[in-house]
């Protein structure tokens, strides 16, 4: 189904958009100024109420077969609820709160139905957290080669040694899906679910500058059931990629999210200002700012949404995820920072929730592949000549 019409939003899209703005600016953000201001978890009563709401509306775990308890939404629809899960204190990381419940990894898809049925059908139906284990200490621009936990077969396991860092939901998920090396080369990837329980399995909270934690797992002869193995040995980063190009086109829709609601509220404040009397609002600056970011945040929706379009037609989009990834993180930032300056002292108070989203949206320039790497895929394709990458 082709759900963009020219430039702008279908009906039943534009319909779906005010439904998750509703449930988030009515149930969400009322109960998050009553917590505390980096939790990142609501009230298990409030979080349950809001939740059947969500499940009754259809906004469930948007990305997964509705065969398996999900929504299956294109990809256009899931960068609109993206958009306005986003716009609440916790949404750079918990959209929405987390009422809308929590998509496994789309490899899962990629296996058996036992597997589906083991892992995926349980977690989607009590809205559980899952974890993707790629990254590692040693990094790189290219996780297929950098990648060096092992996992080596023996008999009906695989046994996998080595370390995984800046995993998100580790620590609170039951299983998850983490990539390791079974033989040399680009193609010795292979990717498999383990359960967080797993003997031999550590995991260590990260500090970092928000206050959801990323974890480093540690993996000390962790004896992994070969039925396991999601697909083929050796494919697991294609596997990888299909998780990671998918993702970026919502990761980057979401931080719009923030921007536009950063934006509103610096709109507000420089209204009210001039309301009493002040001349702030009719600064040229200051009038600069708010147009400058309102044109970069339309850019970068419009490069989303293509990226998204592209995908819902079965077309390649890789290159189109790498530009709306960069530019939409680089804009949410750059927005962000502005409101702050336009606020001024309110702006980095904790009483508004600017604090919070500049500090987390640092992260987004790195999480999900860092610009850099985005913009050396896009180069590639454009030095090369690749299909669309010229359009």
């Amino acid at each position: 189904m082709n759900d963009y019409q020219g430039w702008q939003l279908s009906d039943e899209l534009k319909d779906l958009k005010k439904l998750t703005r509703n449930i988030v600016q009515r149930e969400v953000r009322p109960v998050e100024e009553g917590i505390e201001f980096d939790a990142y978890t609501l009230p298990t009563e409030a979080l349950d109420t809001i939740r059947a709401k969500a499940r009754q509306a259809g906004l469930w775990c948007v990305a997964s077969p509705s065969a398996y308890g999900g929504s299956e939404m294109s990809l256009l629809a899931q960068v609109v609820v993206a958009e306005e899960a986003s716009q609440c204190r916790m949404g750079a990381y918990v959209p929405g709160g987390g009422v809308f419940g929590w998509d496994p990894p789309n490899v899962i898809y990629k296996g058996t139905e036992e597997q589906i049925q083991k892992y995926a059908v349980p977690t989607i139906a009590k809205g559980g957290k899952t974890f993707v284990a790629i990254s590692e200490p040693s990094g790189g621009s290219d996780p297929a080669r950098s990648i060096t936990t092992s996992a080596v077969r023996d008999g009906d396991d695989f046994v996998l040694n080595g370390t995984k860092t800046w995993i998100s939901a580790a620590n609170v998920s039951d299983w998850g899906v983490v990539f390791a090396r079974t033989s040399p080369g680009r193609d010795g990837v292979s990717a498999f679910i383990v359960e967080a329980d797993t003997p031999g399995l550590t995991m260590t909270p990260i500090p970092v500058i928000r206050s959801w934690y990323p974890c480093e797992l540690s993996f000390e002869d962790v004896r992994v059931p070969a039925e396991n193995l999601i697909g083929e040995e050796g494919k697991g980063f294609t596997l990888a990629q299909h998780w990671l190009v998918h993702g970026r086109v919502p990761y980057a829709a979401a931080t719009l999210g923030i921007a536009s609601a950063a934006l509103a509220l610096a709109i507000d404040y420089a209204k009210n200002r001039e309301a009493f009397g002040s001349t702030l609002a009719d600064k040229q600056a200051i009038q600069w700012m708010i147009a400058d970011s309102e044109i970069e945040i339309r850019a970068a929706r419009g490069l989303v949404y293509t990226a998204a379009w592209k995908a819902d037609l079965g077309q390649d989009f890789k290159f189109e995820a790498s530009a709306a990834k960069v530019y939409a993180t680089e804009t949410a930032g750059r927005v962000v920072d502005r409101c702050i300056q336009i606020l001024g002292g309110m702006g980095v108070a904790k009483e508004l929730p600017l604090e919070r989203w500049y500090r987390e949206l640092r992260i987004k320039r790195i999480g999900e592949g860092p610009s850099e790497v985005h913009r050396m895929v896009v180069a590639r394709q454009l030095l090369s000549g690749a299909p669309g990458a010229l359009s």
